[in-house]
């Protein structure tokens, strides 16, 4: 299993390229309407909550990638953390599939604003079928090679980091820093901001991509902090920008309307039919780029659960490695989302598990590592503290207009931990090679 990893290829631009790749492929474009529906006109804050909650998080992440770099990453922590046991399993899975569900996010996203530039009528099934066309694009360029995720990375990160930026500094410069978002006489719930920043949350958590590709990383031990602190302070400085750009442009309830594609509606009325076109291949950038990036990332991941013994691995006949079959799993997976849930449930449905997963493996670090990796334990129960008052808030947010996506959610985690459990259970004992660990 080892020689499918490739150490050192990829460098620390790269590697935060990959970071904002796949941050801004969705964050910004898919999630900034469905934020100002729940945080109200004060939505651009909601960023800065949602990058302080990442920022606690974060350094979970980066004194164990400092301590622990491996091409597991997640997985490897909640082993360390755990033990080859059901939580850890359990866990890693839902990050797994938040991360997926995150591709399916981004494909829609694609063909949401592929759609609306072309001034086709956005139609499910054309939603569909071009969104599952760019997760098979993805899975192209993935199969290619990690140099070719790298390379391509950096230069698409260039390209729209840039570009929205440019988007958001033209926008102010030629709409005014009024910020008509806030003009319309709506106020701001307490309840649905705290809601709204489990959305951009999913917005900063493109920062594991990185742990995830550590054994990969040129000098792992130093530069996988750099990359991702990097990265997050990029995103900070990209989504404030757009985020008052588009409340400069469109009040509230245009900005809910367009939620779908509400940066290319932002770009029509200050910067004309060419900045909305302008804006429309921005979008189309950054969704390839970043679903490439988190393709990349998870289908390791799951090779590295299927090494660690932890989740279960069929061939189905096809040729080639682990890391091979775990790819054509998620791009399987994540064409199956895009087709059958829509931007709100999707972007739901991966806050719920990415919530989750991240309280587990903060309190397997503050019970069972702190002291190993130097960790305080006070920013440890800081992350758990503010990721449970998140958590509550969306859920009692979600609760009131759409129950369906709560309950589906809670069945599916209960699915992925009775479905780890009972292959633990029965698991040969000749295929445990993990070393022991107390830790429960």
């Amino acid at each position: 299993m080892k020689s499918e990893y490739k150490a050192n290829s990829i460098s620390l631009a790269g590697a935060i390229a990959m970071g904002t790749g796949v941050m801004i492929g969705a964050g910004i474009f898919a999630l900034t309407g469905q934020i100002a529906q729940l945080a109200g006109p004060l939505f651009p804050l909601s960023f800065i909550a949602g990058a302080l909650v990442t920022a606690f998080s974060a350094y979970t992440y980066v004194k164990m990638s400092n301590a622990y770099p491996s091409a597991g990453g997640i997985a490897v922590i909640l082993q360390k953390a755990y033990g080859p046991t059901t939580v850890a399993a359990g866990a890693a899975l839902l990050m797994a599939l938040s991360m997926v569900i995150n591709e399916s996010l981004v494909a829609r996203t694609f063909a949401t604003y592929s759609l609306e530039g072309l001034g086709v009528e956005r139609t499910n099934w054309l939603v569909s079928t071009l969104g599952v066309g760019l997760i098979v694009f993805a899975y192209l360029i993935n199969a290619a090679g990690n140099r070719s995720v790298g390379l391509f990375s950096i230069v698409m990160a260039i390209l729209k980091v840039g570009g929205i930026a440019l988007f958001g500094a033209a926008a102010l410069w030629a709409g005014g820093i009024s910020f008509e978002a806030a003009t319309d006489g709506q106020s701001t719930q307490i309840t649905g901001f705290v809601a709204s920043v489990a959305l951009t949350i999913l917005a900063f958590k493109g920062f594991t991509t990185i742990t995830n590709s550590g054994a990969e990383v040129n000098n792992p031990n130093r530069n996988i902090g750099r990359a991702i602190v990097a990265s997050i302070g990029i995103c900070v400085i990209v989504y404030l920008l757009v985020a008052f750009a588009v409340g400069s442009s469109l009040n509230l309830e245009e900005i809910i309307a367009a939620k779908d594609y509400a940066l290319a509606e932002a770009a029509g009325p200050t910067l004309g039919r060419t900045g909305f076109y302008l804006t429309v291949l921005l979008a189309i950038v950054a969704t390839s780029s970043g679903l490439i990036a988190s393709i990349f990332a998870v289908s390791r991941m799951l090779a590295m659960l299927t090494d660690m013994k932890l989740i279960p691995h069929s061939h189905f006949g096809m040729p080639g490695a682990i890391r091979d079959h775990t790819l054509v799993y998620t791009v399987v997976i994540a064409s199956f989302l895009a087709v059958f849930f829509d931007l709100s449930r999707i972007a739901s449905l991966g806050a719920f598990f990415y919530l989750v997963m991240d309280i587990i493996i903060h309190w397997g670090v503050f019970r069972h590592l702190r002291q190993e990796i130097g960790a305080v334990g006070a920013i440890l129960l800081g992350a758990i503290a503010l990721d449970i008052i998140v958590l509550a808030a969306f859920t009692a947010l979600k609760w009131q207009s759409d129950p369906l996506i709560v309950l589906v959610s809670i069945g599916m985690m209960v699915a992925v931990f009775a479905f780890v459990g009972l292959f633990l259970r029965h698991r040969p004992p000749q295929e445990d090679k993990s070393e022991p660990h107390s830790h429960m």
